[in-house]
């Protein structure tokens, strides 16, 4: 029995962690306390399995490791971002976002579901962060959905899972620590899951397409007397024209001298001219654009220049996204000032949230390396590896048992536990398959994204569940008595999209394009036109020449490489001593040694 457990020590370990989980450990003392008791076991059962690789002084390598998480620069990008987050939260960008974009599709049925759909996209964009996206959209869209007779499932379940785009879409925290933990760029995790992101963000709207036409009555339309803002969608769409115009110009004006980023930059500088126009019309009174306008294009564009700010200059590469986070944390302080609602209580409770949750990731980032300290001291990596590698089917195989483990994992563990428990074994085995891990890890992000959806323990739906009505109440706008949302409405409402996410990632496994675009078009090389060409050597073409030291090992003078190339053919020149300059690039028989004399 002794010898049973020494030679399968890493999977006992593993099956041991899971336990301690489930059983409601906090996660950084589960992981600190089973590498702690394994290694105290291995060290006793070493002598009886050539697969146990520990003793005692290999616990010395732990502060070496612990100064290894601290003082990773990468990792600071999780508080910059969500500060950021916190900080826009308070600022009441979220509830002037759903306002105005409900007012703008208000006019066709779903309109309210396709805002908070579009805000969730914005959102996720902007603060990165998932709790406070439902938290917001829930406590600002669910009362106006359900007065105007949204079904309470179909609203639900919108909130809930436009607040998860935040897990995908960049600057993404879970991205960020799926990039540590697979020992990537940042970057290029952010590049690879912008184009994913978009397109579950379109699959949504899709969903509550097809939902206006086969169920009609469950998201009617905003009534005229609901549309605060009138119409004006006109004067909008000559604005963007408009835009477009100065944007298309800009580019071809900056084009020559900034190449390839000049599209950005035209963009940035038609946004910026609308945005001006806008404020001199609403300021001055002008009134050329239409109230609806005004509003959309004045309440739009400063979470997309945030946006730029944080995203641009990293795809840009004018910054790492360590720098990009901290410019985003001023530009959410200089929004929120902008606003008025900037104080030191806003920075005060933006400080502590900050402060928990980086104290969070760090406590169990150090509980992971005392993990994974005895579980690669037990062979557990070599152990996963072949397990996973000898799946059927290769790397589908492979790609379809890992997104089966992580979607069940997700019904008990959250992303981060997913990503520093489960990330680091499976690395390994995908680039030992040369599947490319950004692609993986997006993928991943992706199939993770369902542990904020799934019943009944998504954390999505918790926040929304808090705040949620509870019992029926007076609604102030109507004064009907409104029903209030049940539990079970939540979760059901959730499932469809939980769908989506699952067909997310079949789409990703099919079309690895859309992810691997990070990489760029690059150039393609024909080696048939690659020609290589030998420097020439001696003194007749700048070649070697050692001087002699006096009776040194060489021809006359000392020893001298023939200049020229090798190739040549011409004859070689018979009389060449210390300093003796040939009249033609001369070369040298190499198929014969050289003479000593």
């Amino acid at each position: 029995m002794i010898e049973f457990i020494a030679e399968n020590l890493a999977p006992i370990m593993f099956v041991s962690l899971i336990v301690f989980l489930l059983l409601g450990y906090p996660v950084a003392f589960s992981l600190a306390a089973n590498g702690l008791l394994f290694f105290i076991i291995g060290v006793e059962l070493a002598p009886l399995s050539d697969s146990i690789n520990l003793s005692w002084p290999l616990l010395n390598a732990l502060p070496d490791r612990f100064w290894g998480v601290m003082s990773n620069d990468t990792l600071l990008a999780i508080p910059f971002f969500t500060f950021m987050g916190i900080v826009l939260e308070k600022s009441g960008m979220a509830e002037d976002l759903l306002d105005t974009i409900g007012q703008l599709f208000g006019p066709i049925r779903g309109g309210l579901a396709y805002a908070v759909i579009f805000v969730g996209a914005l959102l996720a964009a902007t603060t990165g962060v998932v709790a406070a996206s439902v938290i917001a959209m829930g406590l600002i869209s669910l009362p106006i959905m359900l007065r105007y007779g949204y079904d309470r499932r179909v609203a639900s379940g919108v909130i809930a899972a436009s607040g998860t785009l935040a897990q995908i879409i960049p600057p993404s925290l879970v991205l960020i620590v799926l990039a540590d933990q697979l020992g990537r760029s940042v970057g290029d995790m952010y590049a690879g899951a912008l184009i994913p992101g978009l397109v579950l963000t379109g699959l949504y709207m899709i969903y509550i397409l097809i939902m206006t036409f086969v169920r009609r009555d469950s998201m009617p339309a905003l009534p005229l007397a609901a549309r605060t803002l009138g119409s004006g969608v006109t004067s909008l769409i000559v604005a963007l024209i408009v835009a477009g115009a100065f944007a298309y110009a800009a580019h071809i004006y900056l084009y020559p001298t900034h190449g390839e980023n000049a599209d950005i930059l035209g963009a940035t500088v038609g946004v910026g001219f609308i945005y001006v126009v806008a404020l001199l019309d609403r300021g001055l009174k002008i009134n050329a654009m239409s109230r609806l306008a005004q509003q959309v294009i004045i309440v739009l564009i400063p979470p997309l220049a945030l946006i730029f700010l944080v995203l641009g200059t990293i795809f840009l590469g004018i910054a790492t996204p360590t720098e990009g986070g901290a410019m985003g944390a001023v530009g959410a302080l200089i929004m929120a000032a902008a606003k008025g609602r900037l104080s030191m209580d806003v920075v005060r409770s933006a400080l502590a949230a900050t402060t928990r949750l980086s104290a969070f990731v760090l406590f169990i980032l150090i509980g992971a390396r005392v993990f994974s300290l005895t579980f690669y001291g037990v062979n557990g990596h070599i152990w996963v590896e072949h397990l996973l590698t000898a799946m059927p089917g290769g790397e589908t195989g492979f790609l379809i048992t890992v997104n089966l483990l992580v979607f069940f994992l997700a019904f008990f563990l959250d992303f981060f536990e997913l990503a520093f428990i489960i990330v680091p074994l499976l690395a390994p085995a995908a680039d030992k398959l040369g599947i490319d891990l950004i692609w993986f890890g997006v993928l991943l992000g992706i199939n993770m994204q369902t542990s904020f959806m799934h019943p009944p323990f998504g954390f999505a739906l918790f926040y929304l569940r808090s705040v949620a009505a509870k019992v029926p109440y007076l609604d102030r706008v109507t004064g009907k008595m409104t029903q209030p949302v049940t539990t079970g409405q939540i979760y059901w409402g959730a499932v469809p999209f939980v769908g989506i996410q699952i067909i997310m990632v079949a789409l990703t496994i099919m079309f690895p394009q859309m992810v691997m675009h990070y990489k760029g078009s690059g150039e393609v090389i024909d080696p048939n036109t690659i020609k290589i060409e030998v420097p020439g050597f001696g003194t007749g073409g700048g070649g070697l020449t050692l001087p002699d030291n006096g009776g040194g090992l060489g021809l006359p003078g000392g020893l001298q490489l023939p200049g020229g190339s090798p190739l040549d053919q011409k004859p070689a020149d018979q009389n060449g001593g210390a300093g003796a300059q040939p009249q033609t690039a001369p070369s040298n028989d190499l198929s014969q040694p050289p003479s000593f004399k």
